[in-house]
């Protein structure tokens, strides 16, 4: 009777799992929480492992290497395919990621997903004081410190860049960002009484007005542009996806599948939704599927709102519930009222989605960069392309270094000094009095 009951449990117990194993929620086989970096794609099981084989290195490779390439990443692999680093690689196999980045283990995380102990840089850079002697004094667990260096990106904190930028002032002398190329158009202006949509659907006028307002009708883009596509034998839909953007802005939905907004869509999950979010969000807001018509409307297409109300509608944590109280806010509606120039106002996606300058050939235009991760950890990733539009380097280093201040949302002044550029300084100095000796 006991080993035919334990038989029946354990082939229902197989069933339940084999039957799982069909089904889209993967949950019960998590063997524990997943970063904050990765976590919205936790289910996606295939996007990182191979079936009964683990994680292979072409894995984190196929969504990482970009941006590693973009940063030139400090610790690239080649850094440890040249021989004369064997002593290092015995130490800490940094060729593959999973060395450092284990995921489902969030005993071991620190910050930044990292995990192995905060002394990890120590022991191949322990003699760093014979090099540098202002490091002489330090912590063995001080080189990540804010402001100082990063394992793989290094572009606002490398000496030679320090150096350059050394004397800047606080607030540069004129503090812009560039402005927005429209797209080119793909046919004459429309107005409301041109729209192709179907004749036998009911369309509101408010929708039609919306559209006819917008840099849309201006290019000659059409309802059936949207709502039809170019695909043969495509069919009205009313219901559009970010596929139907893609056909035009397709550099801003690369960064949208790769960012935080809709990497679940890129592996191939349900839309991200606020009540999926590891960082406080408005209750109100939680089941909201986020697609590009989520922040930039329907027919509108409000880039002013998509760059604050639509962040705000979302994110309550204390740095976004700060940002009304800011001078940031203050010179975004300066510009908005036409009291500020253009390209003065800083919103919320003027430093998290930047602008960025794109040049192929003889061609050059200015889009919006929808992948947060370029420049959201560590932040010092947001001092060249969004910082120093407007600030000198030594201030974007000290405020960047202040969580107080960054909860604050910049309101105020940083209330510590880093020193890395005083030390990039101060050897500039005695290597030029070595040299005069």
């Amino acid at each position: 009777m006991f080993w035919g009951f334990l038989i029946s449990l354990n082939l229902l117990l197989a069933g339940f799992f084999i039957w799982r194993l069909q089904t889209d929620n993967q949950q019960a086989f998590l063997p524990g929480k997943a970063t904050h970096g990765h976590h919205q794609i936790e289910l996606a099981c295939e996007a990182c492992h191979i079936p009964f084989e683990g994680v292979p290195q072409q894995a984190c490779i196929d969504c990482h290497a970009k941006e590693l390439e973009i940063a030139n990443d400090s610790h690239a692999e080649s850094v440890f395919t040249d021989p004369r680093s064997l002593a290092e690689l015995e130490l800490l196999n940094a060729r593959l990621c999973v060395s450092c980045h284990v995921e489902h283990h969030p005993e071991m995380v620190t910050t930044m997903g990292v995990t192995v102990p905060d002394d990890h840089c120590f022991h191949c850079h322990f003699d760093i004081a014979e090099q540098r002697p202002t490091h002489t004094e330090m912590d063995f667990n001080t080189c990540a410190a804010a402001g100082c260096h990063n394992y793989h990106d290094n572009r606002a904190l490398y000496e030679d860049f320090l150096l350059q930028h050394s004397d800047e002032p606080g607030l540069l002398a004129t503090p812009l960002v560039a402005e927005r190329d429209e797209p080119e158009a793909v046919g004459p202006l429309l107005s409301s009484r041109e729209h192709d949509a179907p004749t036998d659907r009911e369309v509101d006028p408010a929708l039609l007005a919306e559209w006819a307002g917008t840099v849309h009708a201006r290019a000659g883009v059409n309802c059936s542009n949207c709502h039809v596509g170019e695909s043969p034998g495509a069919r009205w839909s009313d219901s559009l996806t970010h596929e139907a953007c893609e056909s035009c802005h397709e550099n801003e939905v690369s960064g949208f599948l790769a960012g935080k907004h809709g990497m679940r869509l890129a592996s191939g999950l349900s839309p991200m939704s606020p009540s999926l979010a590891r960082l406080p969000m408005d209750s109100e807001a939680a089941q909201r599927e986020l697609g590009c018509t989520s922040c930039h409307g329907a027919h509108e297409f409000d880039t002013a709102q998509a760059a604050v109300d639509s962040c705000l509608g979302c994110h309550t944590d204390t740095h976004s519930n700060s940002y009304k109280d800011s001078l940031h806010f203050e010179l975004w509606q300066a510009e908005a009222s036409g009291l500020g120039a253009p390209g003065s106002g800083v919103s919320c996606a003027t430093c998290h989605l930047p602008r960025e300058t794109h040049k192929k050939s003889d061609d050059k235009r200015v889009l919006v960069q929808h992948n947060q991760n370029m420049n959201l950890q560590p932040n010092e990733k947001m001092i060249r392309g969004v910082c120093m539009k407007c600030h000198g380097l030594p201030f974007s280093i000290d405020a960047l270094a202040d969580p107080v201040l960054i909860e604050r949302n910049f309101k105020g002044q940083p209330s510590r000094h880093v020193e890395s550029v005083d030390m990039a300084v101060q050897r500039a100095v005695e290597d030029l009095r070595r040299k005069k000796k």
